[in-house]
This record gives structure tokens, C-alpha cells and sequence, in this order.
């Protein structure tokens, strides 16, 4: 039988959308997804750069104004792989219009925004989720059983890096992840954003958070061209840099447990160092997303002289996902993530449920993101409770 279609229009076509575009390829070669996705448009402002994509990532057509995406009744889904100014107006939009959200990380500029997507969302009964992709390597699902089974017992620790170097260069230009009106914030928004959805997804919700942020390079050379994470300088002539570099940050969970984050661009050294270890009762695990199929294992009640961390190569049937590709110890690698997330998304559609990580664990994260923000200006400790309820109020 032929299955439902689910026709995409992808607004953004750099870096997250090569990542998305092959993972709508691609899903069907390794799964049976409850609904075909269709990669019917894909939109972008520079007409000769959005065709270029068109063909190389295998869309159908494309588009230069994202609202005329949007009003278009071939449709379903609408998935937003801009730069975070815009994910709320387009957004919104879009639900308003009733199509299904796919959208980047983090979900907005700030809670406010966040909380006005989601808000759109359920008003318009669509369908939405939010891309953290992490969550979806089979090792962080199989990390997720573990706990849930109760085999590290209660958690006491997470300890939480993501580390970068791909800014230390005081030439590096002004792109946009480093200015504000179109980021949001630095490698808080951009990094600690994983960290925090990883922690809530596998120790906790948030109860309080204090912390610092710094900016260490103010002024870089005002960017001609970028693209992805990459970019050339225009001249000589400096612009402003008005996000941080760099985010610490400690936080209390509801559940008693208690954490360290720390996201950088600036460690030198690090290309991609998105690493936690959680340690609890009756055991610990450690991940590193540059060995991304390797979970590291400890429990307390192995014998002496065996006690110590074993590494499980995450890739047998019996690890989430893990089945659908290569026999035992033929590793996959980072698109895979996308792929299983997307295999996620297209069973929602298909059963008609928003799957986890949706807006509602968008605005979650924002909280905490803003509660760190707040803290490094006040210098206090911020409870979670208390950011939501302020904004309740205003």
C-alpha cells in the first residue's frame, strides 16, 4: 500500500540543511517510516545559492520569500533551519497556517519567543518538534535505559562540557552566530543548549542555576560572506562582538542531584567536545560525542580487582536504533542522529503526536538558558521557577 506523504518546505539550506535533506533521503533506506517524506520545497533569500541546493540536496523546488512557502497548499511540514532570529516569526507562522514545526536549536531568542511558539503550536493543534539530535545516538538511548531501569540508582553528579576552538583567531570575522540581534547569545545558545537537553533527558528537570559568561575577543573584522561556520572578512573595519565566548555554570536539579556545565569556544584543542559523565549510587557513565557509539560503564557491585570503567560499543540489535544499521561493530556516524530523529518525527506525524524533544522541551531549555544569563548579571542564584513566573507576570 502507499504510504501517507508528508510534504516538507525547508526554510535554510546551509549546514542543518544539508543535515536535515539527507536525512529525509535517507530514512527509508534504513527504516519503515509510518509516513513518506516528500522534499517538496526548500527556501532561501539568495536565489542562485537556494537552486544550487535545490538540486544537490534533491528538492523539488524552491522558494526566495519564506512566507510564499508557507501560504503554499502542497505544504505539510514546515522545517526552519535559520539563524535563531527568525525561528519564532516563521514559526508562528507557519502553525498559524496549520502545518506541522520542525525547527533548530535553541527554539528562540529568549523564552518569551519561546513560549509565544509554543503557545502557536497548541492553539493551532500542529504538530512540532525541536532538533536536538544528540539524544538520538543510540548510545545516550541506551545511557536513558540504564537510568531508567534503576542501574545507576540515584543520581548524585553530571558534569557536562562542550568544548570548540573554531573562533580563537582574533582575525576569525564577525559572522552571525556572534552577533546577538540574529543569535540570541554565543556558545551558551549554541553549546549549552545540547548540554541542557542531554541533562534534562537523562538526570532531570532544573531547579536552580548560578553562573558566569565571558566574552574574550570584542572586536572581530566585519564578515563579506559566510557559510556554515566558516566566513571571509570584508576589510580591515571591526564590528562589535555582543555575545560570550564562553558559559559556566552550576545547577541544583529538582530530583537533588547537582551539576557542572561548561560551553567554550575557545578551547583550543576541542573541534567538536560534547562530553558528560553522570555518576550515581550504584554506578556512573561517560559519553563523548567524537566516539559518539562508545558509552562508557562503571557499576559498583562488580567484583573487586574487575571494578572500573568498560567501554560498550553501541551498535548491537539490542541498542535503540543501533538494529537498523550495520552488524555488531560497524559504526555509524553523526548524520545517522539526524536520521533516527527524523525517524521519530515522521512516526508523530504518522500517529499524530508531537514527539519528545518537541517545543515543550524547547521552552524548558530557554529557562535555563535564561536563568544562567540572568545569574551572570546578578551574580546570584536563579531558580527556574521563579524566570518562568516573571515572565507569567509581566
Amino acid at each position: 500500500m502507499n504510504k501517507k506523504q508528508i510534504r516538507i518546505g525547508m526554510i535554510g539550506y546551509k549546514f542543518m540543511g544539508k543535515a536535515h535533506s539527507h536525512a529525509y533521503r535517507d530514512v527509508a533506506f534504513y527504516f519503515d517510516p509510518k509516513v513518506e517524506p516528500v522534499l517538496q520545497a526548500i527556501c532561501g533569500r539568495n536565489e542562485e545559492k537556494v537552486k544550487e541546493a535545490a538540486n544537490k540536496f534533491g528538492w523539488n523546488s524552491y522558494e526566495t520569500d519564506w512566507r510564499t512557502l508557507i501560504k503554499r497548499d502542497d505544504i505539510d511540514l514546515i522545517d526552519i533551519v535559520t539563524p535563531n532570529y527568525n525561528h519564532a516569526e516563521i514559526a508562528i507562522a507557519a502553525a498559524e497556517a496549520g502545518k506541522h514545526v520542525f525547527c533548530e536549536k535553541p527554539l528562540a531568542m529568549d523564552l518569551e519567543q519561546s513560549k509565544r511558539m509554543l503557545e502557536a503550536v497548541e492553539k493551532n493543534k500542529v504538530l512540532h518538534m525541536i532538533n536536538h539530535n544528540y539524544r538520538f545516538a543510540p548510545a545516550i538511548q541506551f545511557a536513558k535505559k540504564l537510568i531508567e531501569e534503576g542501574r545507576l540508582g540515584k543520581i548524585y553528579h553530571i558534569r557536562a562540557t562542550y568544548l570548540q576552538d573554531w573562533i580563537m583567531d582574533p582575525q576569525f570575522p564577525l559572522v552571525w552566530r556572534l552577533n546577538k540581534d540574529v543569535s540570541g547569545s554565543g556558545s551558551h545558545g549554541d553549546l549549552a543548549a545540547h548540554s541542557i537537553d542531554l541533562a534534562r533527558f537523562l538526570v532531570g528537570e532544573f531547579k536552580e542555576v548560578t553562573g558566569i559568561m565571558e566574552t574574550f575577543i570584542k572586536q572581530r573584522p566585519i564578515v563579506e560572506d559566510s557559510d556554515g561556520l566558516s566566513g571571509t572578512a570584508s576589510s580591515d573595519k571591526l564590528g562589535d562582538v555582543n555575545v560570550d565566548d564562553a558559559s559556566v555554570f552550576i545547577a541544583k536539579f529538582e530530583n537533588g542531584a547537582i551539576g557542572t556545565f561548561e560551553a567554550t569556544r575557545f578551547a583550543g584543542g576541542n573541534k567538536n567536545g560534547n562530553r558528560f559523565e553522570i555518576n550515581g549510587e550504584k554506578g556512573s557513565i561517560r559519553w563523548d560525542v567524537e566516539h559518539m557509539n562508545n558509552l562508557e560503564v562503571y557499576f559498583h557491585d562488580d567484583e573487586p580487582g574487575l571494578q572500573g570503567f568498560r567501554t560498550i560499543t553501541c551498535t548491537e540489535e539490542i541498542h535503540p536504533f543501533a538494529g537498523a544499521y550495520w552488524p555488531a561493530g560497524h559504526i555509524i556516524g553523526y548524520e545517522h542522529t539526524f536520521i533516527n530523529l527524523v525517524e521519530e518525527l515522521l512516526s508523530g506525524i504518522g500517529q499524530g503526536y508531537s514527539p519528545s524533544p518537541n517545543f515543550y522541551d524547547g521552552v524548558k531549555n530557554q529557562a535555563v538558558l535564561e536563568a544562567v544569563e540572568q545569574s551572570s548579571r546578578t551574580k546570584q542564584w536563579v531558580s527556574i521557577e521563579d524566570i518562568v513566573q516573571n515572565l507569567e507576570n509581566r
